[in-house]
């Protein structure tokens, strides 16, 4: 059995915004490159390791929202990466929850509008 998800996109307007929102509040690199005609952005990809990556993608097929699928980014520290997107302009739509013994969990609107979510594991 493996993880059914494999890749993501999340629909920027800017490019350049998004990239640099990203970028910075995940402090990873993200690798531009053109694909079938589209902006992309690629988050690092660790091949046969578990979970999935994916890319910004700008194009008249990508429109943001809040409203679409929920992605969520697994990060060590909620807290810090919250600030970091509050920052660069972010809206916090769901504070830092513990949900038990799953972790905790955020959400924060992105610098193109779209809705955003933080898992982080809770230490042993």
């Amino acid at each position: 059995m493996h993880n059914p998800v494999f890749h993501f996109e999340i629909p920027v307007e800017d490019m350049d915004r998004a990239q640099a929102f990203y970028e910075d509040v995940f402090r990873y690199r993200l690798t531009r490159q053109k694909v079938d005609g589209y902006d992309m952005a690629f988050f690092p990809r660790a091949d046969g390791a578990a979970g999935a990556s994916g890319a910004l993608a700008k194009g008249d097929v990508y429109t943001p929202s809040r409203a679409g699928t929920l992605v969520y980014f697994d990060v060590p520290d909620i807290d810090t990466v919250l600030k970091r997107a509050q920052q660069r302009g972010a809206k916090v739509l769901y504070a830092k929850k513990d949900i038990g013994e799953a972790g905790f969990v955020a959400e924060f609107a992105d610098s193109e509008g779209n809705r955003v979510a933080l898992s982080q594991v809770k230490a042993d």
